[in-house]
């Protein structure tokens, strides 16, 4: 199981990659429609996500900032559930500050995926696991695992989309 979860992770690693590798510093901050959830710089100097914890109707279209704000966010939560360790809100993560940087904290997270998953037996994958469902779901590991390559998956087509829609405006 732990090789078909691995195997699964790559392939979506691989389509993130194509993404992630072809943008430019001013994709990310680009806003495709009135209506968006992207990064704010405050005062203090720290970059903030717009965030809700009930999803707005129309949901506003996300910059590509924001996905991989999101994806930092929901990633190092799963790691953190995984590994006994604390799992940050939405407002404790903060956007990297440029797109270079946020592109080099997901290779980060990647890297410690690709680490855990090697570190998995047969026996932790069929562990209970309450992340990201909650305590009753009645959810293993590999769940939590499958879950974060679905994520993944979604989440870079999304940035695609978005690379490719900002391309052919140009």
């Amino acid at each position: 199981m732990r090789e078909a979860l691995q195997r699964q992770f790559e392939l979506a690693w691989a389509l993130a990659e194509v993404h992630l590798s072809a943008l430019g510093v001013d994709d990310f901050l680009w806003q495709p429609v009135p209506l968006c959830w992207t990064v704010h710089r405050g005062d203090d100097g720290v970059w903030r996500a717009d965030f809700a914890d009930v999803e707005p109707d129309p949901v506003p279209v996300p910059t590509i900032a924001w996905l991989t704000w999101h994806i930092e966010f929901w990633w190092s939560a799963a790691i953190a559930a995984l590994t006994g360790g604390q799992i940050r809100g939405p407002s404790q993560v903060a956007w990297a500050g440029d797109g270079p940087a946020a592109v080099a904290r997901l290779r980060a997270l990647a890297e410690r995926w690709r680490e855990l998953l090697a570190e998995l037996t047969d026996g932790d994958l069929g562990a209970p696991a309450t992340f990201p469902w909650g305590a009753d779901a009645g959810r293993t590991v590999a769940d939590t695992a499958l879950w974060v390559t679905v994520e993944l998956t979604k989440n870079a087509a999304e940035i695609g989309q978005l690379r490719l829609l900002r391309a052919a405006r140009q």
